[in-house]
């Protein structure tokens, strides 16, 4: 991609996905969003948005920001997860989503209450017997895994490798750097098992893997597409929730005052979640392909070119947030976070 693309833009040469940039983004989110609000990477060839509005007008607008396209920053993961429900739009996406949300909604999860509330008890009972714990590998991966793999329905063999295929996953979403390529095996794996174990006959009966082959049998999605909805189970299910406990504890300890706040006041839950999320977004960025030539907020951006759109500097937007660096479990406009993107269900129907 040419740096003609950038247009109008400012460019920046920053690189994003180095490894002191993922541990440490927030300095660089804040450079980007300072030059204005849709900066050039010349490393990537692709226009960052960064600032709260920006990516609010760009999710809105998913015909000229389709996701059909892809939404990772490289070629041949876009090629792969192409016709999964992160990868589509409009009504193909409404079709795929209803079968995959249908065991998710809240109505359905409660029949796992019980046995989350039980693992929940032991889990923490264990812990604290130990007294010194890590609060990633024992506590945040605990439940998703222990819940989830249980719940999707998936033969013993192979389960025990979801944490690492959703690792890989995510490693594979960016740039096409050693990390991903790195990772690229383990992806590989994880599409070959989608392909031959995730399969009826191999599946416990009941499970939500099952039942996305039932919806597939009864007409409600492409046969084609049943693969690779599997990965909405079999990845992000697992890494987004172990983030979000993982910088809750983090969060949690380096500020005792806030912990104390939510002990005392336990109606602060739902608000210190939102600010955890806000805080530490478990997605930071995702791409669009730019569909048509687009003017957004004064910058020209080029059909066919690409945009990534950073949530995790949006939540840290100071236009939107005030003192945005600070964890404040009583800031009131903490739903309006940008941690996993959003869509009609956020802004109403298209």
């Amino acid at each position: 991609m040419s740096t003609t693309l950038a247009g109008t833009a400012p460019i920046s040469t920053l690189d994003l996905y180095s490894d002191q940039a993922l541990l440490n983004p927030w300095p660089l989110y804040h450079e980007l969003r300072e030059m204005g609000p849709i900066v050039w990477l010349e490393k990537y060839g692709m226009f960052a948005l960064t600032r709260y509005d920006v990516v609010v007008k760009a999710l809105r607008d998913w015909q000229a920001f389709p996701s059909s396209f892809g939404v990772m920053m490289n070629d041949d993961m876009n090629q792969l997860l192409r016709g999964n429900t992160l990868c589509s739009d409009g009504d193909a996406h409404n079709q795929l989503r209803r079968v995959v949300i249908r065991p998710v909604t809240p109505v359905a999860l409660k029949s796992l209450k019980e046995e989350v509330e039980r693992e929940a008890a032991a889990v923490v009972g264990r812990l604290c017997a130990k007294g010194r714990f890590c609060a990633t590998a024992e506590l945040a991966t605990y439940l998703p895994v222990t819940i989830v793999s249980n719940a999707i329905g998936l033969p013993e063999e192979g389960r025990e490798r979801m944490m690492e295929w959703s690792i890989g996953l995510f490693n594979c979403f960016g740039p096409m750097n050693e990390r991903a390529r790195n990772a690229m095996p383990v992806l590989s794996e994880m599409m070959q098992y989608a392909h031959t174990h995730a399969v009826p006959g191999k599946l416990k009966p009941g499970g939500w893997a099952e039942a996305i082959h039932h919806a597939a049998a009864a007409g409600e999605v492409p046969s084609e597409a049943v693969p690779v909805m599997m990965i909405d189970y079999m990845g992000p299910s697992l890494d987004t929730t172990i983030f979000g406990i993982s910088s809750g504890v983090w969060l949690f300890a380096n500020h005792p005052d806030q912990w104390d706040l939510v002990r005392n006041d336990p109606s602060l839950i739902p608000a210190a979640i939102n600010e955890i999320l806000r805080m530490e977004a478990p997605i930071q960025d995702f791409s669009r392909y730019v569909a048509r030539d687009y003017d957004l907020d004064g910058v020209s951006l080029q059909e066919g070119s690409r945009a990534i759109i950073f949530y995790g500097a949006a939540n840290r937007d100071p236009r939107q947030f005030t003192h945005p660096d600070q964890f404040d479990v009583r800031r009131d406009n903490a739903g309006r976070h940008m941690a996993f993107g959003a869509g009609r269900d956020v802004f109403g129907r298209r």
